[in-house]
């Protein structure tokens, strides 16, 4: 059975660790996935961008999808499907679809206002039906489903009018970015987290483009309050250098090695594998316990 997201980040939020909430491509990225949480009996947060679901066919076949992974594997850890980045219009079909938690990333709106308003009205939307909800302040920097934003440091006072909309969890720009980090990036600025959290109080902030931020800088947004960090490029070329590597061996031309249950299986246990280290680097293993 999957969960909301809001208990599990509050009591992330209150021990002073991370949840890891790890994108879902397709079956193998699901299945290994839940296989790592399970292992490392870590609450999980599965989650889905626009993009990915209509890759998948829709936000149906990929709720349908997770639940049953979820029976099939016998999954004890709590688990929420969560939507990644929704537009306003994608809030509502990932609701329809069966998510049990949705994000509405008003940071691209025209104006402060229109996300206000519109945070504001999912708000009360999803509380109705017992979803938890994310919303942003600030672009995340990089691309994200064919979304570019350069990377902002978030207002504290919009942060705070937000955060007084009654969100679960809030996404705030301190100069991470999605994808892979230039070597001229600055890093985090731990100066506007703290002003931040100053203003948004206990709730549980996210810290989207996890990928290639180093573990201490990772670990010190986790003490100043980050309760989220979002991963999705890093499991990716985890996948891609197994799969690589498999091919470039020749095994994929030995015996039956074209079997696609064969291509796929090393990358599938690199995403186990390196979910698994991330979920110990987040201070989640053993929390759903």
């Amino acid at each position: 059975m999957l969960v909301n997201a809001a208990d599990m980040l509050k009591k992330a939020e209150a021990g002073h660790y991370a949840l890891g909430a790890f994108n879902t491509n397709n079956l193998e990225w699901t299945l290994a996935v839940l296989q790592a949480a399970e292992e490392a009996k870590s609450p999980l947060i599965m989650q889905c961008t626009a993009g990915a679901a209509k890759w998948m066919g829709s936000f149906k076949v990929c709720a349908d999808m997770v639940k049953a992974a979820v029976e099939a594997l016998n999954i004890t850890v709590p688990v929420a499907l969560h939507l990644d980045h929704g537009s306003y219009e994608d809030c509502f079909k990932a609701i329809d679809a069966g998510f049990t938690s949705i994000m509405y990333d008003g940071s691209h709106e025209e104006t402060f206002q229109i996300n206000l308003d519109r945070t504001k009205e999912l708000v009360e939307l999803a509380h109705s039906k017992g979803l938890s909800i994310e919303a942003e302040v600030g672009g995340i920097g990089g691309v994200e489903d064919g979304v570019t934003s350069n990377g902002e440091l978030a207002d504290p006072d919009e942060c705070k009018q937000i955060a007084d909309l009654g969100v679960d969890f809030l996404a705030c720009g301190i100069g991470n970015i999605h994808g892979v980090y230039p070597a001229d990036w600055a890093g985090l600025s731990f100066d506007r987290l703290g002003e931040i959290k100053a203003k948004t109080g206990d709730l549980p902030l996210v810290l989207h483009g996890g990928t290639g931020i180093p573990v201490d800088q990772i670990q010190k947004a986790i003490s100043l309050g980050v309760s989220k960090i979002n991963v999705n490029t890093d499991l990716q070329l985890a996948f891609a250098a197994a799969t690589r590597k498999y091919i470039e061996e020749g095994k994929d031309l030995q015996g039956k090695g074209f079997d696609p249950r064969k291509v796929l299986k090393p990358g599938r246990d690199a995403i186990v594998a390196r979910t698994k280290e991330l979920m110990e680097e987040f201070g989640s293993v053993g929390k759903a316990e």
